[in-house]
């Protein structure tokens, strides 16, 4: 026997058995099956959306191309649509919107540029997986304008057979529709896209250190080759069509001025925006003959801008008139009723948070008229404002000696009335809204108010009491409380109301839609009430759709203005 000790086996420590796919093992994988979860949660909402949000509008827009009446399908126009509607001005708004894109895909990069250089990181390795989910989505959009033209010929096939005969032959047809040339390649081709950008995400993520930011690079570079590809897409069409629209003419023996349009009135935007950019700075001089000669070259590109865009008067007269004058309309609406909406709930909040008796039957009552049934409303008050003598408003009127008006019956403007009564002429482009739309503007005002007011009480019940009394020690009076403590404290609520309301007054349809009479001829036809009888009254289903485009551009500029303008003005605490 051996006096040696034997030498222990080392334990080995058992490796704990791996369940499931590797990619999801460890900690990368448990960020993994956490992204996956929270993709499966959104799926329901994001199918959701892009069905009845992001379809309506792509659709939207694809019949915006197409023309014909009362038929679906139309042929090909390309921005013919647009062009009955606004002139070269489609042209020049085209242009803008691709070299928006292109901006916002410049912002994008420069903001991962700049949280790329704080922490030091390169984000250039996420560019391949963005670039082909970009190309997947880009390639998405096109199948939507590869794919319908066949899918909506096939209502029109099928006219003529039985019932049972649609049945059998409706799979037939959109087979065909979908084998046809450039269709199911294009799909094809997207998938392919998707599959080869999460390979490529896979492999770079597996490979490389990861970082908390990954997400936010690959999601930054995504967009900026997204936007870059509508911005490619967009111009290449506008250049198209401005090359056929010369082809054209030139064959007609007619000249255009279509290039020389575009690079005036985007010219003197551009001096406008400069004159506002110079104007600004002006104040922050050191000197006085510093600030002089801003103010001064702020003037001069000022006066520049306004004598280059004086090319759009003859652009908008040779559009369509009735889109214009909706337009139009449509503005004195929303500046009409917009501001009284939120003055009126501003003070009625006011009066409202106060130490009052039956505060709570106050606050129902003013909140009745935004619950009360849209149509319903309106047509009570198409009857109280009737044109007749035997109205009541003008009952009302005639009873304490004045004359009775027209009401909703009135074409003119209401500072030609006030001229007329005062007995001086007003201009025709000083007549401001009807009297009819003025009957619109006062239902609004009447109906929105009350929602204004819950909203100003709710951002009232959020500011400390703290404030006011400090003020009232330092010997600030009610007026000065206001001003200085409630008002910027209630800066959000207004910013999202006004937000919101311009928006609403925009798209405001279905009630003066109910108030409009023919003896007011048009005058309280808004921009979304000229869409509906396009669409409706004329069939004419491409020039609608391409109204409603240019007006979700209008709306999204309104928006987009408003934000500018409340950048620092809104104080959120």
């Amino acid at each position: 026997m051996s006096d040696t000790a034997i030498p222990s086996q080392p334990k080995t420590k058992a490796k704990p058995q791996q369940s499931g796919l590797a990619i999801f093992s460890g900690r990368r994988g448990l960020k993994r099956r956490e992204a996956l979860l929270a993709y499966l949660f959104l799926l329901p909402a994001t199918i959701i959306i892009g069905l009845f949000g992001l379809f309506p509008l792509v659709f939207s827009a694809y019949q915006s191309t197409r023309a014909g009446l009362n038929n679906v399908v139309g042929r090909p126009d390309g921005l013919g649509q647009y062009v009955r509607a606004i002139d070269n001005l489609a042209y020049v708004l085209a242009f803008w919107l691709a070299l928006f894109f292109i901006v916002v895909a410049i912002r994008n990069v420069n903001e991962l540029l700049a949280t790329a250089r704080k922490r030091n990181e390169s984000p250039w390795r996420w560019l391949l997986p963005a670039s082909l989910s970009a190309i997947g989505l880009g390639l998405l959009l096109w199948l939507v304008f590869a794919f319908m033209p066949g899918l909506l010929e096939v209502g029109e096939r099928l006219v003529g057979f039985t019932a049972e005969e649609r049945n059998e032959l409706f799979p037939q047809f959109v087979s065909e529709a979908w084998n046809a040339p450039g269709v199911a390649s294009t799909f094809y081709y997207a998938i392919l896209a998707f599959i080869l950008s999460g390979a490529a995400y896979f492999l770079i993520q597996r490979n490389s250190p990861q970082t908390l930011r990954d997400g936010f690079y690959t999601g930054k570079l995504l967009t900026a080759v997204f936007m870059l590809i509508l911005a490619i897409a967009i111009g290449w069409v506008t250049f198209n069509e401005i090359q056929l629209a010369y082809a054209e003419a030139l064959e007609e023996g007619e000249s255009l001025a279509i290039w020389a349009q575009m690079v005036t009135i985007s010219a003197g935007f551009v001096l406008l925006l400069l004159s506002w950019l110079v104007w600004r700075t002006a104040a922050h001089r050191d000197s006085n003959l510093q600030t002089g000669l801003r103010f001064f070259a702020g003037i001069l590109l000022m006066i520049g801008g306004w004598v280059l865009i004086s090319e759009l008067p003859v652009v908008i007269a040779e559009g369509d008139s009735d889109w214009w004058i909706s337009l139009r309309t449509t503005i004195f609406y929303v500046i009409g009723a917009l501001p009284a909406e939120l003055f009126f709930g501003l003070v009625l909040a006011t009066l409202l948070y106060q130490d009052i008796q039956a505060k709570g039957a106050f606050r129902m009552v003013y909140f009745l008229p935004y619950i009360t049934p849209a149509v319903g409303a309106a047509a009570v008050f198409k009857v109280l404002f009737s044109g007749n003598t035997s109205g009541l408003i003008n009952t009302v009127m005639t009873s304490i000696g004045l004359e009775p008006l027209g009401w909703l019956n009135e074409p003119n403007g209401i500072n030609q009335l006030i001229g007329d009564a005062f007995n001086f002429t007003v201009p025709d482009w000083a007549a401001g809204p009807s009297l009819a739309l003025v009957v619109a503007i006062i239902f609004g005002i009447w109906k929105y108010t009350g929602y204004n007011v819950v909203f100003f009480l709710a951002g009232l019940g959020n500011i400390s009491r703290e404030y006011y009394e400090a003020a009232s020690m330092d010997g600030a009076s009610r007026w000065a409380q206001f001003r200085h403590i409630t008002l910027p404290l209630l800066s959000p609520i207004t910013y999202f109301l006004t937000i919101f309301g311009v928006i609403g007054t925009f798209k405001a349809f279905n009630t003066i839609f109910v108030l409009r009479t023919r003896a007011a001829l048009g005058t309280m036809d808004t921009a979304s009430l000229v869409i509906f009888d396009a669409f409706n009254r004329d069939t004419r289903i491409g020039y609608a759709a391409a109204l409603g485009i240019i007006l979700l551009l209008v709306i999204l500029s309104a928006t987009a203005l408003l934000d500018r303008f409340s950048k620092g003005r809104v104080f959120y605490g």
